[in-house]
């Protein structure tokens, strides 16, 4: 080979790097990403509204530091971890100004159908049952169980909650057995 040739090779190299692991655009990061940031958040704050708030303030700070993020693999653990921070924050103020009330619960009563009102009612009691075990449950073992249900691999989990990821395994294992014996205390069925 010549020196000419291995010269533009090696000059090609990060170009051809760089552009395979180039950050998304703005719209691209929202279409693919939007539904698992609504998910993430609607776990934690337990209300569509300001679930939808909590991810609307997210991708806002997303297109602020859009620059930061330097390719497309750290762009969902980002946003995930975002989103939980922001929820938090969200459920922090509002417990702190005394605000927090059910008004999903009520939204859910008015939109149902009377079909079925029994099994409607049990159906909504072991939500609430297995709504308010979850809450007993601690962090970060609650949220390695919300992500880990929401199909998110250990190694995302760990890089959106900033935790070590040989840690996930053992933290969503006891998250199970924390839910399950409070859920057992509750009156949930095992």
């Amino acid at each position: 080979m010549s020196e000419r040739a291995a010269e533009a090779l090696i000059n090609s190299v990060p170009e051809t790097v760089q552009g395979a692991a180039a950050a998304p655009s703005f719209d691209e990061a929202f279409t693919l990403h939007h539904r698992a940031v609504f998910r993430a958040a609607y776990a934690l704050v337990r209300d569509s509204g300001l679930a939808e708030d909590v991810t609307q303030e997210v991708f806002l700070k997303l297109y602020q530091h859009m620059g930061s993020i330097q390719n497309e693999e750290h762009v969902r653990p980002w946003l995930l971890r975002v989103a939980a921070n922001t929820a938090l924050n969200t459920i922090r103020g509002r417990s702190r100004s005394g605000a927090r009330d059910e008004e999903f619960s009520v939204a859910a009563v008015v939109g149902s159908t009377p079909v079925g009102v029994e099994a409607d009612y049990e159906r909504r009691v072991e939500i609430e049952e297995a709504r308010r075990a979850l809450g007993e449950v601690r962090e970060p073992m609650r949220s390695c169980l919300l992500l880990k249900q929401q199909g998110l691999s250990y190694r995302e989990i760990a890089q959106a909650l900033s935790i070590n990821e040989a840690n996930v395994g053992s933290l969503i294992a006891r998250g199970r057995k924390e839910f399950m014996r409070v859920y057992g205390k509750i009156g949930g069925r095992r």
